[in-house]
């Protein structure tokens, strides 16, 4: 076959595929109607002709002896018969036993009565119909049933023909019929398992599609919740000390108005980083802003200066190799830190003191954030504030822990463990 007979066989496929499918769908909305059209072809190509030649014994080139073996039926009487053939195929689908059953006692009748049909090919399709829709348990019995039948045909014919050939013929004609059903359901199943497999497999693309789009959007809700609840702290801060200072000394209401912008422009740049991985490839700008790495540990000096700035006295210190932290741990304890800062902001007085200790002991490191501030809880009475939960979320992507609560020589404490020997499978 060459190329060009290969590739014109793509659209016949095709053709041939759809018009099966919409076969299935016109089959399944009005099942009987292929039913009735099986039966009626069995009789027009098998009955039709007995009952125009006056039997398969009166055929005028037969041998004479296989004519005078056989009894001659009336056309009423071989009509009779032939419907008993083939009209219970009608339920061949939806009873294949009963219709099985029927037509083998129609078929078992009519060889006792030593006549001979062409209708008999019913037997054959109901035996296929029986493998093809029926339980399988059902079958041993119909097996038996039909080699039974088979044997009285072989005796029945036994003068005109060897009662092995005859046993052979039929038997085997049983066992391609009994086959092809069992052929055609095995097909079907498989088919029916890999159109199940396909389902579950996109409800499954779903499910993980959701629990990504869940996942990014708490992601980036946390991440909106750090860089707006904290910026927008300093701000406040800032322009209380900036209304207060006004009066009494211009130039620090200036530089607190200077600071205000300062903040404002930083918390919109990092917005802007946020949402800008939320775009679609393409879909903005080309001269749109440029993204900036995520923050770490080195921005957390510039961290605590902008803190300092809102009036908070702030001392930090690190231990350990806090450089050589990959990207997620980093932006992991700049957040944690940020949030605890943001706190502090929002509850503390201007001029409380600040403890911040970043501490890498081997594969532990540890964040120390401890003011000189009331003792209060950063949420509302007996329940947490989202910064604490957002802070116990991210420490848990690196299975750590996080505590918050009030501290022994007063003032307000967090620390947060995390464990560096397990990753979140990601810089966020």
């Amino acid at each position: 076959m060459t190329n060009d007979d290969i590739s014109g066989t793509g659209p016949l496929v095709a053709r041939l595929s759809r018009g099966g499918q919409r076969l299935r769908q016109a089959d399944q909305a009005h099942p009987w109607v292929l039913d009735t059209a099986v039966v009626v072809l069995v009789f027009l190509m098998f009955c039709l002709p007995d009952l125009i030649h006056g039997g398969v014994d009166d055929v005028d080139d037969g041998p004479r002896r296989f004519r005078l073996v056989f009894t001659q039926l009336p056309v009423a009487g071989m009509l009779a018969l032939q419907v008993g053939l083939v009209l219970p195929l009608l339920w061949r689908r939806r009873k294949p036993v009963a219709a099985f059953g029927a037509v083998a006692a129609v078929f078992v009748l009519q060889w006792s009565l030593n006549v001979p049909l062409r209708a008999d090919v019913a037997l054959f399709v109901a035996l296929y119909s029986l493998a093809l829709h029926g339980l399988l348990r059902q079958l041993p019995w119909a097996c038996a049933a039909m080699a039974g039948a088979m044997v009285l045909v072989a005796v029945r014919v036994s003068s005109v023909v060897s009662v092995w050939d005859a046993l052979f013929f039929l038997l085997s004609t049983a066992t391609a019929a009994l086959a092809l059903g069992l052929m055609v359901r095995a097909r079907r199943a498989q088919l029916a398992g890999l159109r199940e497999r396909a389902a579950q497999l996109e409800i499954e693309r779903d499910q993980r599609s959701r629990l990504a789009t869940a996942t990014e959007r708490t992601r980036v809700a946390r991440e909106m919740h750090d860089i707006v609840g904290h910026n927008l702290a300093v701000i406040i801060t800032l322009a209380d000390a900036g209304a207060y200072a006004t009066g009494i000394d211009p130039e620090r209401g200036k530089e607190a108005l200077e600071l205000i912008g300062d903040t404002g422009r930083q918390a919109l740049g990092e917005l802007r980083r946020v949402l800008g991985v939320l775009r679609e490839a393409g879909a903005g700008p080309p001269d749109g802003p440029e993204l900036s790495p995520q923050p770490g540990i080195l921005d957390v000096g510039a961290l605590c200066t902008t803190v300092r700035a809102a009036g908070l006295e702030v001392v930090y210190r690190t231990s350990g190799d806090v450089d050589a932290l990959d990207g997620g741990v980093q932006l992991t304890v700049y957040r944690i830190v940020q949030e605890a800062l943001t706190n502090t902001l929002k509850h503390a007085d201007t001029g409380t003191r600040v403890q911040l200790a970043i501490l890498v002991e081997g594969t532990r490191l540890t964040i120390r954030v401890q003011d000189t501030g009331p003792a209060a809880s950063p949420g509302p009475p007996n329940e947490e504030g989202h910064g604490l939960v957002g802070m116990r979320e991210r420490a848990a992507l690196y299975g750590g822990t996080v505590c918050a609560g009030p501290a022994g020589g007063g003032g307000w404490g967090v620390e947060a463990v995390l464990n560096l020997t397990r990753g979140s499978g990601g810089d966020r």
